[in-house]
């Protein structure tokens, strides 16, 4: 399900591969970003964490629990 215009409240990651969470505002709790590939675990993360450094808004794509896409608005 797309949640689309959202903030991002927080992120972490850790330090292994493929290991990396964010919080979304109105979605409940911590979700992690699926892991499926390194790169695109990076990739993911660092549009969310653009977006809470500089107070941007995000569209994510969450299926079962987990996040899959992000796009940075």
């Amino acid at each position: 399900m797309w949640y689309n215009n959202k903030s991002v409240i927080r992120t972490h990651s850790k330090n292994g591969s493929k290991l990396a969470y964010a919080i979304i505002n109105s979605v409940s709790g911590w979700k992690r970003i699926r892991p499926t590939s390194t790169d695109g675990v990076t990739n993911i993360f660092m549009i969310l964490s653009t977006a809470r450094a500089n107070g941007r808004k995000v569209d994510v794509y969450i299926k079962d629990n987990y996040i899959e896409q992000a796009t940075l608005r």
